[in-house]
């Protein structure tokens, strides 16, 4: 079922007490399978409205938060030589680069709301969201990754693409 008849079916009440659910801090639940569905489903849904937009829009001119400059300009300095068009997934999840991430990630809590809310990442700028091409991140990793990618070109082959086929 596809997620947008998920929250249909959910009706008003449901989908506003889901909408409640998620914004709580996450210690204040165990591991709810459901609630883990609904964090996939928010997590996807982000990820489809992503990849539609800079599909549609020149990437170099997005503009994706009001802090989009100081976020590509600390992401930058804490990561001068992370090749963003192609990630590895160990430059954001191995002990070494959680420690390298946390003080990056840790300047924009209170600046960014949700800014450590789990996302989805791409890990070829040039390839679409599948299995074998996401990774779970933070909302700030997000951001520092797809800002850069935007900022330097690594986006425009999808942009491209898509629009060369209409």
């Amino acid at each position: 079922m596809a997620s947008d008849e998920v929250l249909a079916s959910l009706g008003v009440e449901g989908a506003a007490a889901a909408a409640h659910a998620l914004s709580l801090p996450a210690d204040a639940y165990g591991n709810d399978p459901q609630l883990e569905v609904m964090w996939a489903m928010r997590a996807y849904n982000h990820a489809e409205v992503y990849f539609n937009l800079i599909s549609s829009v020149e990437p170099t001119f997005l503009k994706l938060t009001k802090l989009d400059d100081e976020i590509y300009r600390c992401f930058r300095e804490s990561f001068p030589d992370l090749d963003i068009k192609r990630l590895n997934p160990d430059q954001l999840k191995s002990n070494e680069a959680k420690e390298r991430w946390r003080p990056f990630c840790n300047r924009f809590e209170g600046l960014m709301e949700d800014f450590n809310y789990g996302t989805l990442l791409r890990l070829d700028a040039e390839k679409d969201y599948t299995e074998d091409n996401t990774i779970f991140a933070t909302r700030i990793q997000f951001f520092a990754v797809e800002i850069g990618r935007n900022r330097e070109g690594h986006n425009d082959f999808i942009y491209k693409s898509k629009s060369t086929k209409t």
